[in-house]
């Protein structure tokens, strides 16, 4: 893929991934959060950090499938970011509008609702993630190192996707796609790595 289309795909990239947040500033200017602005709040960035962190794990598929999608792996890394920036703008909404920034009512919340306890382990997993996404820092951990830590990620989504479950009403469905896509990618991913192992095998042999 050329340099220019390139930029053109990651500037829609950004496009795409802010306009869940400007939608959201928009609302709040113009008063249309709806009938309870904080948990419009709350699904809104909690479901975009899910949606991004799982689309940056459905690069790697994808690139197995086909080499020809080898230029995915340009935008992993900012879907991951933004992941972690919604995750980021879930927790100050849940710290801010719903704590009031009381401490005491986290501590009282983290040991007895278990969603909130699957949601910031959740969190806690992507905070080495997000840190370490740097060049810099796959430089300095080294490759393997650096491989080895962000495979985390599996069980941020997992999580993230546990804590979703935990935090709807009893009937609600709301949760399933994701979960689909999640258990498809995660099931996909050892398949392909196994055949691709073999075609390899195959190739060097002839």
């Amino acid at each position: 893929m050329n340099r220019p289309t390139l930029i053109t795909l990651k500037t829609l990239t950004w496009i795409a991934c802010l306009s869940p947040v400007a939608l959201l500033v928009y609302q709040a200017v113009t008063n249309t959060l709806g009938p309870d602005p904080t948990a419009n709040i709350t699904l809104t960035t909690g479901y975009n950090a899910l949606l991004m962190l799982i689309l940056s794990l459905a690069i790697t598929p994808l690139r197995l499938i086909s080499p020809r999608m080898s230029w995915l792996i340009n935008f992993r890394r900012l879907l991951g970011l933004f992941a972690f920036f919604y995750a980021s703008l879930h927790l100050a909404t849940y710290i801010a509008l719903y704590m009031n920034f009381d401490l005491s009512i986290f501590e009282t919340d983290i040991t007895k609702r278990r969603f909130i306890i699957a949601g910031f382990l959740a969190y806690t997993l992507l905070v080495p993630l997000a840190a370490t996404s740097t060049t810099w820092a796959i430089r300095k951990l080294g490759g393997k190192r650096w491989n080895r830590l962000h495979k985390l990620v599996y069980f941020a989504a997992i999580c993230g996707i546990i804590h979703y479950w935990w935090q709807v009403k009893p009937g609600v469905k709301s949760p399933m796609n994701l979960t689909f896509v999640l258990f498809v990618l995660l099931a996909a991913r050892p398949i392909l790595t196994f055949i691709q192992n073999r075609r390899t095998r195959r190739a060097v042999a002839a």
